[in-house]
């Protein structure tokens, strides 16, 4: 007879993970797993289903679940005996957490965190839910209710569990197929782009309702379509999210840095972890609306979120760490709110009052008797003199803050949510003139291109402790490329255009789905039941969206009609889905394939001309456009529309190419923003034929 397989022993095994989130388990009574070919090679040896957690490091719920059931001895000996119980960090693995999320919502329930599916040993899903109480309430069983339960329909319900296993792999199969359908066109955009801005609170900012997210995806394509559409909503709606959530309480007025929502219709309470992935795509939207409009509060808030970045995100290899938790001493944003005794003990008699009467500190606080500093009922800038004391009596309250407890630090770095904030930084040291910022983001960008990288090529997703703690996903090579080329646009350095082919070439070559589009998961992953495929943005935008942009960027710094055709493909492999309105990103990628504006620089990069006219490109605010310095146009692919065309009476000069064509020459910035405002408009007599 064969000899069984050796199994794991019995006991916890996340102690040898490196996660911040599996590590916060490692000492419950519970044998966990950390997901794997492993995990899943004992349920099928024990004939044993899985018991699935989901979750992250600064989850609030995670964290409740986690002392009241995982802790408790009993409910560990009872999850032991019936389960194989795997733990799974959704920032690590959003790949698995996504397709067992979507079988929670195939069941008919509201998705969340922690996720706790049930799994048969070959990993498929028949059952699952959210967060369990230990006892029952509101509705809900308790845990142990649920483990009893599930462990006995399993065991003597097999037809009712392959039934529904049959059922949730077959619409799993369907929700990753191609929904092919034609480009989008004007129509498209109109009709999404002004249903979206119905969709939004005309008073408060933000989509309505609550909880309110910032859904920075959905607000970067409104910016991108009011350039398209010249229709104003658009970036109303964008400026109002700023201006409510930037004064709201979701925003940290000591420290910098956005909370991930607010649990309340007003931006007033947030849930108090703070994200990377949040304030990256909120910064570039700072950018944008800044280049815009420009407002001192928008630079304000950019700086501060920069300086939080730098100083609480910042890891020591350069790169950026994941996430701040919502909980200190066990409870949710003690570190961040206020007593109005302790203002009055803090702060200068003489200048008290008026804090308190900007920051809305009373007796009775704003939330369970504490105050969450906000500026929503006096949002607009006082006096200079004001303002200054308003500024020292911050810093006093900064620095008594920094004697509390802070939030737990997740500083695994991710490969796609440090590409956003390479992204962002890159466009904000563009439009606030920042040459730090820049720096900053060359620095994160060199610590994953080069650390974070596999013999093959392939990035990692994650890292910490010198380990990488996850293989390469689809999101880390599209968000990674986007940033190589929005350093490419700042710095004209070529070999990040480079970095950005190679990594766009990787995904074709792992992660490209035979009907187009890609997968997230690769090729070569041994561990995921079904490789997901989607173009819907969430909180981050969507690797097949962010892979689109990537693409049709090469193809107008280029002129390679291969990267036109990629594009294509990647957005046709969804543009017939119904849903389309829930792929932002992919859109306004299909919006920069068909109208995006390559503003190329000809002639020596060194000039002062030269570095005027690409300052004013890298500064204007319409973001469907790249920027190409050409030292010598000839050298430019014969394919490109600005082959050949060079300096004007020996001065750089720049050229707007959109559609093939080519503006006549601008040779100073005022010319060139002039160039560019005509978005929309064809180029007619302006093109230029001759140099």
């Amino acid at each position: 007879m064969p000899e069984a397989p050796s199994l794991p022993p019995p006991e916890n095994l996340l102690r040898h993970t490196t996660s911040p989130y599996l590590l916060q388990h490692a000492d419950n009574p519970v044998h966990w797993r950390p997901w794997g070919p492993e995990a899943l090679a004992e349920a099928r040896a024990t004939g044993k289903p899985i018991l699935l957690s989901v979750g992250y490091a600064a989850c609030h719920w995670c964290h409740v679940m986690a002392h009241e059931s995982f802790e408790d001895p009993e409910t560990a000996a009872l999850m032991n005996r019936l389960f194989v119980n795997i733990k799974v960090d959704r920032e690590e693995r959003p790949d698995i957490d996504a397709l067992y999320m979507n079988a929670l919502h195939l069941l008919g329930e509201q998705g969340g965190w922690p996720l706790t599916m049930f799994l048969t040993p070959e990993a498929e899903p028949f059952w699952g839910g959210t967060y369990f109480p230990p006892e029952p309430r509101w509705g809900r069983p308790s845990f142990r209710q649920v483990l009893l339960g599930v462990a006995e329909a399993y065991r003597k319900e097999g037809g009712k569990v392959a039934q529904n296993v049959a059922a949730l792999k077959g619409a799993l199969t369907r929700m990753a197929a191609a929904t092919p359908g034609p480009l989008p066109i004007e129509a498209t955009f109109n009709r999404v782009a002004l249903g979206l801005v119905r969709a939004t609170d005309a008073r408060e900012g933000g989509l309505v309702g609550a909880p309110k997210f910032p859904n920075p995806p959905i607000f970067r394509f409104l910016w991108q379509m009011h350039h398209r559409l010249d229709q104003p909503a658009c970036a109303e709606v964008v400026h109002l999210l700023l201006r409510r959530m930037s004064q709201g309480g979701i925003y940290d007025h000591l420290g910098g840095g956005y909370a991930r929502y607010s649990v309340d219709a007003i931006w007033l309470v947030p849930h108090f972890e703070k994200m990377l992935y949040d304030n990256a795509q909120i910064l570039e939207l700072l950018a944008l609306a800044h280049a815009g409009a420009p407002a001192p509060l928008y630079a304000a808030r950019a700086a501060e979120t920069v300086g939080w970045l730098e100083r609480e995100m910042l890891t020591a290899g350069g790169a950026y760490a994941s996430s701040l938790d919502a909980d200190s001493e066990g409870e949710e944003g003690r570190f961040y709110v206020w007593t109005e005794a302790e203002v009055d003990a803090l702060l200068p008699p003489e200048e008290v009052a008026l804090f308190k009467a900007t920051y809305d500190v009373t007796a009775q606080g704003n939330w369970e008797g504490k105050t969450i500093l906000n500026r929503r009922r006096h949002p607009q800038r006082l006096s200079d003199d004001a303002e200054a004391i308003l500024a020292r009596c911050r810093r006093i309250l900064f620095e008594a803050r920094a004697s509390r407890v802070p939030p737990g630090r997740d500083d695994k770095v991710l490969a796609d949510w440090n590409g956003l904030v390479v992204a962002a930084l890159a466009r904000a040291a563009a439009v606030f003139d920042r040459p730090d910022w820049l720096a900053h983001a060359r620095r994160a960008f060199q610590f994953v291109s080069e650390t974070m990288c596999a013999p093959d090529g392939r990035l990692l997703h994650a890292w910490r402790a010198g380990r990488a703690g996850a293989a390469g996903l689809l999101e880390d090579h599209a968000a990674m490329a986007r940033a190589a080329l929005a350093l490419h646009d700042t710095t004209g350095d070529r070999t990040y255009l480079e970095r950005a082919a190679t990594w766009a070439g990787i995904a074709d070559r792992y992660f490209a789905a035979p009907e187009g589009g890609y997968y997230a998961s690769a090729a070569d992953a041994t561990d995921v039941l079904i490789r997901g495929r989607s173009a819907v943005d969430n909180a981050t935008p969507s690797g097949n969206g962010l892979m689109a942009e990537v693409q049709a960027r090469l193809f107008l710094l280029t002129g390679d009609d291969r990267w036109r055709k990629a594009a294509e493909r990647t957005i046709g492999a969804f543009a017939g889905h119904e849903g389309i309105a829930a792929m932002p990103t992919l859109l306004a990628a299909a919006d920069l394939l068909a109208e995006g504006a390559t503003v190329v620089v000809a002639g020596d990069p060194g000039h002062g001309t030269a570095q005027a006219l690409a300052r004013t490109a890298l500064a204007h605010p319409d973001p469907a456009l790249a920027v190409l310095r050409a030292p010598d146009p000839s050298a430019l692919p014969a394919g490109h529309p600005a082959h050949g065309k060079g300096p004007v009476g020996g001065r750089p000069a720049a050229y707007v190419c959109r559609a093939g064509t080519c503006s006549l020459p601008a040779t100073d910035p005022t010319t060139l923003r002039r160039a560019l405002a005509r978005r929309a408009a064809p180029l007619g007599d302006e093109v230029a034929t001759t140099a």
